[in-house]
């Protein structure tokens, strides 16, 4: 299998969403049940998201579905600072002496700045949804790793801890790998990814062996 790049999601995959979240609706409504709050506002997040791309909404930018999800939940405009998983900085490190790494976000460009700059991400390039207009798993979000990497998408090798977007990348014609996390969206019996993974240190050892 030869690989010209590896194709990151980031928030649940290289960031623990929930934990930032909670955090931040912690501090902001400190008696509040935040378990129960940061999943209304993922939900308002997914939801919305979904609505935009069916055409159901115009494209917003994912910091505004989240100020959007903030009003929501502490009737305040909170910005939360997503942690890193303890394997994220090392990971990618590893797997950059192999490929070069673009992430691919639905983040916002101005999200996606605070994102990388707080959990010490490291890109060769990384990219938004936001400049497609769309979300993932449209396949017009794929389509700007296809573009920037000048590489057929068979050569691109998605890696995400959510099966809904490993399908979406397939659907582009992507490699894929899974990389379980705590919060994300395990592949189905029926789901066939190139790799699955524990971590981002197993994926550079599978990968290794693969391209050897």
């Amino acid at each position: 299998m030869e690989i010209d790049a590896l194709v990151f999601d980031i928030l649940g995959t290289l960031v623990d969403e929930p934990a930032g979240i909670r955090a931040a609706i912690r501090q902001a409504v400190p008696d509040a049940d935040a378990d129960e709050l940061v999943k209304l506002w993922l939900d308002h997040v997914e939801i919305e998201q979904r609505r935009i791309v069916e055409g159901e909404r115009p494209y917003a930018p994912s910091d505004v579905l989240d100020r959007e999800a903030g009003q929501l939940t502490t009737k305040t405009d909170v910005a939360p600072k997503l942690p890193p998983w303890p394997d994220t900085a090392e990971g990618l490190a590893r797997l950059a002496e192999q490929c070069p790494l673009i992430g691919l976000s639905n983040a916002s460009r101005t999200s996606l700045l605070r994102i990388n700059a707080h959990a010490g991400l490291r890109w060769h390039q990384a990219l938004s949804a936001e400049e497609a207009q769309t979300y993932k798993p449209d396949p017009a979000v794929y389509e700007l790793a296809v573009k920037v990497s000048g590489a057929p998408p068979e050569r691109l090798l998605m890696v995400a801890a959510h099966a809904w977007d490993l399908r979406g990348a397939q659907s582009v014609g992507f490699r894929t790998a899974y990389v379980a996390r705590p919060v994300g969206d395990p592949p189905s019996a029926a789901d066939r990814f190139d790799f699955q993974a524990d971590g981002l240190a197993d994926l550079a050892v599978q990968l290794a062996k693969r391209q050897m």
